[in-house]
């Protein structure tokens, strides 16, 4: 597995890392905890390092199963994980208090089994509480060994550069794909500025991109909440997955590795992190990262998507409040 460095950081990750939220959270389908365990030791095998968890997932277990399938492997692997949701449940609202920082760090290493976080993420940003604090918190946390690099989640340009100023931040987190395409506005071309590394969640469109949602969801998959996924929007929306399926054809690969290559193009400094709850969708993941896509394969893509407006909202209206302008 080939490795990136996130900015100027020195934080070096594998080129694809793994999501873990939808390991007992995400969609309804999750694994026991025995299974989620052996998945994520065999993407260890396999060459990833690189591991993104939070509190809210579950909340605490997703850590909880992070931890125990790591901890054989702790010195060679980047465990991310974040805080700032109250009450660890994004439902009742924000809450990145310095007392509640170090309180979550805590119990967050008590359940990762480990006496330190590589990547600590605020989860959302809190308007409550002026970022600098947030960093300051963090900062400290970093000069007592508890953690050793900063990020932010779903943060606008003016709050990473405020953050930054205090604490660099080694990476933001943010939903990046050929699903939504808007981090290339504004965010890109300042992580480029403040060498900041990107890393992209829902990397696959939450599952859309690999063209194997065509109908409605299942009523337990949690994604029912999410605009875009309604029925009639699916519908609408597999133009964008026909169109890539297209492409994929043409180059013998499969839609989603078409999808995570295209990604992988775009910056060295991107590692996505796409989740599954399969070994074969994590071997085809994987193989993402060894297919070279060439100047005028990336055009054909970019031309491609560009001409097909997407329906739906990313969010339901309580979630996109949530996110920093």
């Amino acid at each position: 597995m080939q490795k990136r460095k996130l900015g100027k950081s020195g934080l070096e990750v594998s080129a694809l890392g793994f999501g873990c939220m939808g390991l007992n959270f995400l969609d309804g389908k999750g694994l026991d905890k025995k299974e989620a365990v052996m998945l994520l030791q065999s993407a260890v095998d396999r060459g990833i390092t690189f591991f993104d968890t939070a509190e809210a997932y579950g909340p605490y277990t997703n850590e909880e199963i992070v931890g125990e399938a790591l901890q054989p492997f702790r010195k060679d692997v980047v465990i991310a994980t974040k805080f700032g949701c109250k009450n660890a449940r994004p439902s009742e609202g924000l809450d990145s208090r310095p007392s509640t920082i170090r309180a979550v760090t805590e119990a967050s290493l008590k359940r990762l089994k480990t006496d330190y976080i590589d990547l600590l993420y605020q989860h959302r940003v809190d308007p409550d509480v002026p970022i600098e604090e947030v960093a300051g918190t963090v900062k400290d946390l970093i000069q007592e060994g508890k953690v050793k690099y900063f990020g932010l989640s779903e943060a606008g340009a003016k709050t990473i550069k405020r953050a930054h100023a205090i604490q660099p931040v080694s990476a933001l987190q943010s939903e990046y794909s050929l699903f939504w395409r808007e981090p290339e506005q504004e965010i890109i071309p300042l992580l480029e500025e403040l060498k900041i590394g990107f890393v992209p969640f829902s990397p696959l469109g939450k599952g859309f991109l690999t063209g194997i949602i065509n109908t409605k969801l299942e009523d337990a998959d949690r994604r029912n909440i999410l605009p875009r996924f309604t029925e009639e929007n699916i519908k609408a929306n597999l133009v964008l997955v026909k169109a890539l399926s297209e492409i994929a054809e043409d180059k013998g690969i499969t839609t989603g590795q078409l999808a995570l290559a295209w990604l992988l193009a775009q910056k060295p400094w991107i590692a996505p992190i796409p989740g599954t709850t399969k070994l074969h969708r994590l071997e085809e993941n994987i193989a993402s990262t060894d297919i070279v896509l060439t100047a005028d394969e990336l055009e054909r893509i970019d031309t491609t998507v560009s001409g097909i407006t997407l329906a739906g909202d990313r969010y339901p209206e309580f979630l996109q409040k949530q996110i920093d302008k």
